[in-house]
């Protein structure tokens, strides 16, 4: 099984940037799609990114588009999150997690602890 472990979280402040990463750990990166997701405190989960298994494709939310950029580097097992242009509604848990590409980057399998990114003054 794939596991996940995110990093780069921290407090901001607005306008400014991010960068978090997604260590994975098992038999494979190469052919599995991920997601960033996130949720903020008396919010649902929701996604925020996803990538293919070759990092050819991308797919994000409307809340995100232009402002976020998801990447991955399979030689090193790590996906990318860079995080541009904060606000304060982006402060929430993000997590990593597997997804199906082509099924609405629906995530499978299970949460890890997630990383927390705070945008405040």
């Amino acid at each position: 099984q794939l596991q996940f472990v995110e990093s780069g979280g921290g407090l901001v402040q607005p306008g400014g940037s991010l960068r978090l990463s997604c260590a994975v750990s098992g038999y494979t990166l190469n052919n599995a799609a991920i997601g960033w997701f996130r949720q903020a405190p008396g919010k649902v989960r929701e996604g925020v990114a996803c990538i293919s298994s070759s990092g050819r494709s991308t797919d994000y939310a409307h809340s995100v588009k232009g402002r976020f950029t998801i990447s991955r580097d399979n030689a090193i097992s790590k996906v990318h999150l860079q995080m541009n242009s904060l606000k304060p509604e982006d402060t929430a848990v993000y997590y990593c997690v597997r997804v199906d590409y082509n099924n609405g980057c629906r995530h499978f399998g299970s949460w890890g602890q997630g990383t927390q990114v705070t945008v405040s003054s």
